[in-house]
């Protein structure tokens, strides 16, 4: 399958690596420094069971997700109308976008704009650019699609890569699930810079940790929507299966750019508002990494 990824960073080129291990024609649409090392080396995937260089196609033109049937759509919250503007001419008739970001309403925005399907993922994996054209793996990779016509075609395909792949009905929930884990860990780890597994064992950090997910689970329930399974041990899991990850919101400051922590803790701060729930927790970590990114000259 001819495969597209509009933002190749670490998410993005993660998949892509993957993809193209067993043989799909993959693209990467990304930053020149990324590009300019993918084309001259491949894309360098280092992880714990590999590490080598895979062959892929690098371009910083969007118009060069054309004749894709399969497009992962991997760009910051913050960019998705931007970027979906940008591709949109150039997408196939009968191509499916796939959209692996943090938040929850990323494909019903970029579906406003794309004649093409939108399938919404949610993504647990841990990932870092360790360079340019050189993207780590530190843990788990499995994605939730919601669901769609083609939905199961695609799990298959993302299955047959290595990249364990479901589909789930309540993907409003799914998201929102994932949403909550990010606001428990995102800020906190950027404040810090601590990854997950040294961040849970600091004074009273679980305690803060709770009152978030208390908060967001308040917020979800105003806004009618059914979060599955056992949040806050999900949010105890991640702890154990990331504990070297950085936080994407982390990572972001770290390197001076703006992060997505208004599709994060701040939504959840508005949703509070609109909704009538209190969340005093999550508008503390929202204005700290507002006031970190002013700090840095990142913030938008």
């Amino acid at each position: 399958m001819k495969i597209a990824v509009m933002g190749a960073g670490a998410v993005g080129s993660y998949y892509g690596a993957m993809l193209a291990r067993v043989g799909h024609d993959v693209a990467l649409v990304g930053r020149p420094a990324h590009v300019e090392a993918v084309r001259r080396q491949g894309l360098l995937l280092e992880m714990k069971s590999f590490r080598g260089h895979v062959p892929s196609r690098a371009s910083e033109r969007p118009e060069d997700v054309a004749g894709a049937k399969l497009v992962l759509f991997c760009v910051k919250s913050t960019d998705t109308e931007d970027a979906g503007r940008q591709i949109a001419p150039h997408l196939d008739a009968d191509a499916v976008v796939l959209s692996l970001q943090n938040g929850v309403d990323n494909a019903e925005r970029l579906q406003a704009l794309l004649a093409q399907p939108v399938v919404p993922a949610v993504v647990y994996v841990a990932v870092e650019m360790a360079g340019a054209g050189h993207v780590r793996h530190h843990g788990r990779g499995e994605l939730v699609l919601g669901p769609s016509p083609r939905s199961d075609e695609i799990a298959g395909v993302l299955s047959a890569a290595g990249i364990p792949a479901t589909v789930s009905a309540n993907a409003v929930g799914e998201l929102w699930a994932k949403l909550i884990l990010n606001c428990a860990y995102n800020a906190l780890s950027a404040a810090t810079q601590m990854p997950y597994g040294r961040l849970v064992e600091g004074t009273a950090v679980l305690d803060v940790m709770r009152d978030v997910v208390d908060e967001c689970l308040a917020v979800a329930a105003a806004a009618g929507v059914t979060v599955p399974g056992d949040t806050w041990e999900a949010v105890l899991r991640i702890s154990r299966s990331m504990p070297t990850q950085l936080s994407s919101t982390a990572q972001d400051l770290a390197r001076g750019r703006p992060s997505e922590i208004e599709h994060l803790n701040g939504y959840i701060v508005r949703k509070g508002g609109e909704t009538g729930v209190r969340t005093p927790a999550n508008r503390v970590l929202y204005s700290l990494v507002r006031l970190l990114e002013s700090r840095e000259g990142a913030g938008s």
